[in-house]
C-alpha cells in the first residue's frame, strides 16, 4: 500500500467525514463551548468527545484553549476556505457542463 501524505484539504474532508464531528462544528459555528458542552447533545464520554475535538483540532479547524481541567473549543472557519473553494469549483464545472449540454 502506497502512503501518500495528507493536504491540508484531506484532512479536513476527513475531519468533516464524521456526522458527530460535522454537528460539533455546528455548535462551535453558534459560540464556543467547553469538551463537557460538545459531548452532551450524545451518548459518549468526554474522552470520547475530545478525541472528535482532537480530529478537528488536527484540521485546524477548531481551536482549543485549556484554563485548568476545563477545555474551551472555538471554531476556526478561516480552515473551511479550502473546502469551499474546492466545492464551489466542481459546482461551477458542473454549470458549465450543464450550460453547454442545454446549447446542443
Amino acid at each position: 500500500m502506497v502512503e501518500h501524505p495528507r493536504s491540508g484539504l484531506d484532512t479536513v474532508f476527513r475531519a468533516l467525514s464524521d456526522p458527530t464531528r460535522r454537528a460539533m462544528i455546528r455548535q462551535l459555528a453558534s459560540s464556543s463551548c467547553t469538551i463537557s458542552e460538545l459531548s452532551q447533545p450524545y451518548d459518549m464520554s468526554l474522552a470520547a468527545a475530545s478525541k472528535h475535538v482532537k480530529v478537528l483540532e488536527e484540521a485546524d479547524l477548531v481551536q482549543r484553549e485549556i484554563q485548568g481541567r476545563v477545555h474551551h473549543c472555538s471554531l476556526n472557519s478561516r480552515a473551511l476556505v479550502p473546502a469551499m473553494t474546492w466545492l464551489d469549483s466542481i459546482t461551477a464545472f458542473r454549470d458549465v457542463q450543464n450550460k453547454s449540454n442545454e446549447i446542443c
